[in-house]
């Protein structure tokens, strides 16, 4: 399991898609990759009034990823002391396996460069002690990060 998890107070959410706009700026993204996803659930009702709720939808860095198990390359990896999955570009050969092995759409594409991109939880500013940029760009503060 990974040692860092990332939690989201769905009553805090507003929906502004903040957290997808820093991802797809930090990672150079194209439209229509979305490698971390708000998605909108509703609109149920809450006190006889219509509500949305917003579901933050980022990579689950499984124990045993299955877009790791189908990489041919090895392109796709998980680190040892953390648990982060990640991809090395300069081992991915752009298959595109690992988008079909997620069945939570994490591996995106990305036409720019011919290779897939991915939340990685932003392991370049948590290797420097930070948070990933989506929690700390959060307007509404529903996004946190931590160690188990």
């Amino acid at each position: 399991m990974s040692k860092y998890f990332m939690l989201q107070d769905q009553t805090k959410c507003i929906g502004c898609h903040s957290c997808e706009i820093i991802c797809k700026a930090k990672k150079s993204l194209p439209p229509p990759s979305r490698p971390c996803q708000v998605v909108e659930v509703g609109p149920k009702f809450f006190d006889g009034q219509p509500r949305a709720s917003y579901v933050f939808m980022p990579c689950f860095h499984c124990e045993n990823p299955w877009c790791v198990a189908a990489c041919p390359t090895g392109a796709m990896r998980r680190r040892l002391e953390d648990g982060i999955v990640y991809v090395d570009h300069n081992m991915c050969v752009g298959c595109k396996t690992c988008i079909s092995a997620c069945p939570w759409g994490a591996p995106q594409w990305n036409p720019d460069i011919g290779k897939v991109v991915k939340c990685d939880y932003c392991m370049d500013r948590i290797d420097k002690g930070l948070k990933p940029a989506c929690v700390t760009i959060c307007t509404s503060k529903c996004l946190s990060f931590d160690k188990t």
